[in-house]
């Protein structure tokens, strides 16, 4: 990759060496002699990387920098100055120079801090790839729903995460898509440049997860040998998600609502106060409003976390979008497993929307992979479908029904013809009686609909 240099001096003897020899290197130079033509130039050429003397004519060196920063904070500026002016390149460096050379200097050591400096940027461009790539994934837009309080959920986090100092407090089951949601706030947020971290606070000991979020100082503890820094440090500009943290201690509930009040903590073993930006995003799959009143979790935490609370649905609460939510999962594994499936016939999506899914989308996803792997190409029919399912729905079909439970016939008995005739007739109903929109959401072609409306048509 070819970068552009902006070389800002006011000699014109040391402009033309350096120019020459970064060209014969194969950058793009730019030249300014003076502070006000190298900030106009700057803005003009918009250059990946600025070489600047600290002393020049009209604006100095330090004051060019200092606006260059400010148009653009991430900008890489190098500084040149002489032996003498050493205090002013530490100046430099503390408004944000990436590094400064002294003057006489060799031109190798010249284009070996230049290539540091590039690789550095080579490195800020792969991690802006890396975050596009993540706002793809993880797009509210690619949510796929199409029921109502989804909807209106995914809007409130899209503002959320706008907002990207308030804390969020994810409530739903395991399996609901939490940590989805907590990545889509990041990556969708004024913090998307910075890190995401993420912390199961149930996964590990307490002992150690306040290690982890707080870090320690060497000697803290036996093993403390060298100096960690936690999670909330590393965080710093970024967002932690906390899952599970109504297994949070007592102790390190109240830590962390010190962090949440005053931006900052210690380090164990440590005394001096350590100032953070981060955005905590919580989520539990506990009611934590009912730990509250139990005594189990802080209340004023309780409150301090849940500023923006987003509780996610339950797959048996979204029947409608379990069929859809497969066929984006089958398009994927066709993908990833280099298979050739088309859909579901009506009787594999039947009973599909019949099953309760404990797991929710997480078990769904498992299941559509599954069956995937060892099912036949094609249309996926309802005895490829898991043994769980097939028995869960076996079971409920051999005892007393409400109407509720399982089809509009009341039926005790349904045989798999009978769910195939009764789900096509729902999706037809909701389809306004749209053949090629039924076939769509069927995952069949549209003849195959056709002909099994015919052969309903002829049994009856």
């Amino acid at each position: 990759m070819s970068y552009s240099l902006l070389v800002v001096d006011d000699e014109a003897l040391t402009l033309r060496t350096i120019s020459r020899a970064l060209r014969e290197e194969g950058y793009e130079v730019f030249l300014a002699s003076s502070g006000e033509e190298a900030l106009e130039m700057y803005a003009q050429e918009k250059p990946d990387l600025a070489l600047l003397d600290v002393v020049l004519g009209g604006i100095d060196g330090i004051e060019v920098l200092r606006q260059i920063k400010k148009q653009n904070p991430a900008a890489i500026v190098l500084m040149m100055s002489a032996y003498h002016q050493v205090e002013r390149a530490v100046e430099a460096m503390k408004l944000g120079a990436y590094d400064y050379l002294i003057k006489p200097f060799h031109l190798a050591d010249l284009s070996n801090t230049i290539r540091r400096a590039t690789e550095m940027l080579s490195l800020r461009v792969r991690l802006t790839e890396s975050v596009q790539m993540a706002k793809g994934r993880y797009d509210f837009g690619l949510v796929v729903t199409r029921n109502e309080q989804v909807k209106e959920l995914l809007e409130v986090a899209r503002k959320a995460a706008e907002a990207d100092k308030t804390t969020i407090l994810i409530q739903g089951e395991s399996g609901t898509g939490k940590e989805v949601v907590a990545k889509a706030i990041h990556y969708h947020s004024p913090r998307a440049q910075g890190p995401l971290l993420q912390l199961n606070c149930a996964a590990i000991p307490d002992t150690l997860l306040e290690s982890e979020l707080f870090g320690y100082e060497a000697g803290a503890f036996t093993d403390a040998r060298h100096r960690k820094d936690g999670l909330l440090e590393r965080a710093h500009h970024g967002t932690l998600f906390l899952d599970e943290i109504a297994d949070m201690s007592a102790s390190t509930q109240a830590k962390l609502l010190r962090v949440l009040e005053e931006g900052s903590f210690t380090r164990l073993g440590g005394t001096r106060p350590i100032s953070v930006d981060v955005r905590i995003i919580a989520a539990t799959n506990q009611d934590l409003k009912a730990a509250v009143a139990e005594g189990k979790f802080r209340e004023d935490l309780y409150y301090r976390l849940n500023v923006v609370p987003l509780t996610l649905l339950p797959l048996r609460e979204r029947k409608e979008d379990i069929v859809p939510l497969a066929l984006d999962m089958m398009q994927r594994f066709n993908r990833e497993l280099k298979k050739n499936f088309t859909g579901f016939t009506p009787s594999a999506a039947e009973l599909l929307t019949l099953y309760p899914w404990p797991g929710n989308i997480r078990e769904l996803k498992n299941v559509i992979e599954r069956t995937m792997i060892l099912a036949p190409e094609g249309d996926i029919d309802a005895a490829c479908l898991p043994e769980e399912i097939r028995d869960y729905i076996a079971e409920i079909a051999a005892g007393p029904l409400s109407q509720d439970e399982l089809s509009p016939t009341g039926h005790q008995f349904l045989t798999l013809h009978e769910l195939e005739r009764h789900y096509i007739d729902e999706v037809l109903t909701a389809s306004g009686q749209n053949k090629t929109q039924a076939a769509r959401i069927l995952g069949i072609h549209p003849t195959s609909l056709l002909r099994r409306l015919k052969k309903q048509h002829l049994d009856n």
